[in-house]
């Protein structure tokens, strides 16, 4: 019976297993010209290496979204900086997009 269920479980993380990620170490300078191809062409930087590599892209809509990673420090200084609590995540991310749509709305590229 143990056996079974550690069969059923590799089972689950093998469906689990779709794809392998890929990081290139290409230097700064390549990135952003990738990057900014990327954003002239309205996709996103996975997709326009997909296409320099000759692979398919996936053309469903996505949500294009901005994303950063924010550590226990961050999230206490963000707290801290809107004057909410620190567990009060959903109202330190809205305030976070409050700033960033603030800064870009300055932006002649937002205006047009």
């Amino acid at each position: 019976m143990k056996k079974k269920k550690i069969l059923q479980k590799w089972e689950k993380e093998e469906k689990a297993i779709k794809a392998t990620q890929v990081a290139f170490d290409v230097g700064e300078k390549i990135q952003y010209v990738i990057r900014k191809e990327a954003l002239d062409r309205d996709l996103n930087p996975s997709d326009r290496i997909r296409e320099l590599l000759g692979l398919k892209i996936s053309r469903k809509p996505k949500r294009l979204r901005l994303s950063i990673s924010l550590n226990g420090a961050d999230m206490k200084f963000l707290a801290q900086k809107f004057g909410v609590e620190e567990d009060n995540k959903l109202e330190i991310k809205k305030r976070a997009a409050e700033i960033l749509i603030k800064h870009a709305s300055k932006s002649d590229e937002v205006k047009k």
